[in-house]
């Protein structure tokens, strides 16, 4: 099997927590042939997608990444390719989407570019609105504020492009900041803020729900740290083990045939007291902390899902 992750560049991993490493790992550990490159490395020549690659062998422990080569790749002899390129989901991210397109025929997309594409993080779970809480996407000041001010918890104002945390603010009716928070969020009216209602039970945490081509095969309780309403590990929230409620299965039967026919084979879900709030797929993370809380290595059913695809797909072609 050859396979090829379009990534971050090496140096910058957290070798110990990245659920990337944990794919490469076991992809080098099945005797599959490991290749990596940044989205920039990506090109495209007479209709063909290239990239620049760098085989790579990934170790448990160091030297964890062992360099064998770079060499000019048609991606379309790859078996399978891992876009993987951390957020922001910038206009780099988006062109890289387009050269993958070229190769999507003919290899197993983890995940499918045309997707990546057409569904935003946050703007995807809009689609599923009875099970989140009331949102709103707006530039208007007035509408905003109004929307905040109704809310009997107060309310969430986040970027819709935003990741990590980064951006997000808790807000209330009588909030003498309110004004200049929608004001800055929006740059005056010119950029769209997502507002979300505040749900107390973020207190207990924030659920990530990890699926494999729609089922769900794990789940973490992201818990805030003290002073802080955000449940994101980014900045500093703790890692609980937890089960999945009958609300948590509702929401996951009900994306699974969008997520199947859309090809987002891994998928990351957030979810507060039953409610969901982003459908994470352009770098789901949490394989590390399943399996430091469960045992379970999902890097294994990942991997398995795609080789049975990849079978799937050579079966079809004879």
């Amino acid at each position: 099997m050859r396979v090829v992750f379009v990534m971050d560049d090496l140096e910058v991993l957290h070798v110990e927590g990245d659920s990337t490493v944990a794919m490469m790992r076991e992809a080098t550990a099945r005797g599959f042939e490991v290749s990596w490159c940044h989205p920039r490395a990506l090109f495209v020549q007479d209709g063909t997608p290239w990239a620049m690659v760098e085989q790579v062998r990934v170790n448990m422990e160091a030297p964890y990444f062992e360099r064998q080569g770079a060499s000019t790749m048609d991606l379309r002899v790859a078996d399978a390719i891992f876009m993987r390129k951390d957020p922001p989901f910038d206009m780099t991210y988006v062109m890289a989407t387009y050269v993958l397109d070229l190769a999507r025929e003919d290899v197993v997309m983890v995940n499918d570019p045309w997707g990546l594409k057409l569904f935003n993080e946050k703007l995807w779970a809009m689609h599923f609105a009875e099970f989140q809480p009331p949102t709103l996407l707006c530039n208007d000041a007035h509408r905003i504020r109004a929307f905040v001010e109704e809310q009997p918890h107060g309310a969430v104002l986040k970027p819709w492009d935003g990741n990590g945390g980064r951006g997000v603010v808790k807000t209330a009716a009588g909030d003498p900041n309110l004004p200049v928070l929608i004001e800055l969020l929006t740059g005056e009216g010119k950029d769209f803020v997502i507002a979300q209602g505040f749900v107390p039970a973020v207190s207990k945490g924030d659920k990530r729900i990890l699926l494999i081509d729609g089922e769900p095969v794990g789940a973490i309780l992201r818990v805030p740290g003290e002073g802080d309403h955000r449940a994101n590990m980014h900045v500093g929230a703790s890692v609980e083990a937890t089960t999945l409620s009958d609300a948590d299965k509702a929401i996951c039967d009900a994306l699974a045939p969008h997520l199947r026919a859309h090809g987002q084979i891994f998928v990351g879900i957030d979810v507060i007291g039953g409610m969901l709030t982003e459908i994470n797929v352009t770098s789901p993370t949490g394989f590390r902390e399943v399996e430091r809380l469960s045992g379970e290595r999902l890097e294994a059913r990942l991997l398995d899902c795609v080789v049975d695809k990849i079978q799937a797909r050579q079966a079809d072609s004879r």
